[in-house]
């Protein structure tokens, strides 16, 4: 036994659990957890009164709506469309694949600042998209619709490369068995498919969304910036800190922090349960 262990221990690549772990620790403070004790400090400094007073004025609260509201709606979408994508670009071979795939990064590529020009212009009301939807009674730029649009366009990474290696994992004798017994291509994927990337399908969500809560360049211009309707939790940040109200600030910040940490909590756990449950 003395010498299976030590054998072991000599084949590991990485340090032990000891020195690994103390890593692990040390890491994560640095990066994590000092910073963010520093925004709870910060806060702290108020009173109570004065904390409810900064994270729940009417003007804040309309950009909670808005941020967290248009950051669900535009993860909702792209786990429809991101997953859409994901089977296409692992089930089909079809000319200028390797293009459309390379396309599907350009959101992680792309300068966020330069992704809200881009979208501002193209559905402005003399916008290339814009401009045909205008007449329709559409208006996107500078409302919040063009909000969701913008944080779907920076999400759709997130859904895609997730969603795509289970895809290319899955076993193709599971469907090719459910056909041959019977089972009609809904049925096989729903009962057979979709089981298996769900988990896939709610991480990507959950990255999708926490991108999203946070994107400010991207939205910034698109949004119009208009107090109460179009004016998201990140602008506001911003606005205070111009203000030079660092404590009012971090309260708002605080509030983000712990709503999208219930939030994923809430959605790990769902994940955990989807994969016990695809597991039986």
């Amino acid at each position: 036994m003395t010498t299976l262990l030590s054998r072991n221990s000599a084949n590991r690549v990485i340090p032990g659990f000891g020195l690994s772990l103390g890593f692990t620790i040390f890491y994560l403070a640095l990066l994590v957890l000092i910073p963010l004790s520093a925004i709870f400090l910060k806060t702290f400094t108020m009173s109570w009164d004065a904390f409810v007073s900064a994270v729940t004025s009417p003007r804040v609260m309309a950009s909670y709506r808005l941020s967290f509201g248009a950051a669900l709606i535009g993860a909702a979408i792209n786990v429809v469309f991101g997953g859409i994508v994901a089977w296409v670009l692992v089930r089909y071979q079809f000319p200028g694949k390797r293009f459309v795939d390379a396309l599907v990064d350009l959101p992680f590529a792309l300068p966020t600042a330069v992704a809200g020009i881009t979208l501002t212009s193209l559905y402005s009301s003399n916008g290339w998209i814009g401009k045909h939807l205008e007449p329709l009674g559409i208006k996107v730029a500078f409302t919040p619709l063009g909000v969701v649009i913008a944080l779907t366009f920076i999400g759709l990474p997130f859904v895609v490369r997730t969603v795509q290696p289970v895809l290319e994992d899955a076993e193709r004798e599971l469907e090719e068995a459910a056909a041959s017994l019977g089972a009609s291509p809904w049925q096989t994927f729903t009962r057979v498919i979709l089981p298996s990337v769900v988990p896939a399908l709610l991480t990507g969500f959950a990255l999708a969304f926490a991108r999203a809560t946070g994107e400010y360049g991207s939205v910034i211009f698109i949004a119009g910036n208009m107090p109460m309707i179009s004016e998201i939790t990140p602008l506001f940040i911003i606005t205070k800190l111009e203000q030079y109200d660092y404590t009012g600030a971090t309260a708002i910040a605080v509030v983000m922090l712990l709503v999208s940490f219930v939030l994923l909590l809430a959605i790990n756990l769902l994940q955990a349960w989807a994969r016990k449950r695809a597991g039986k």
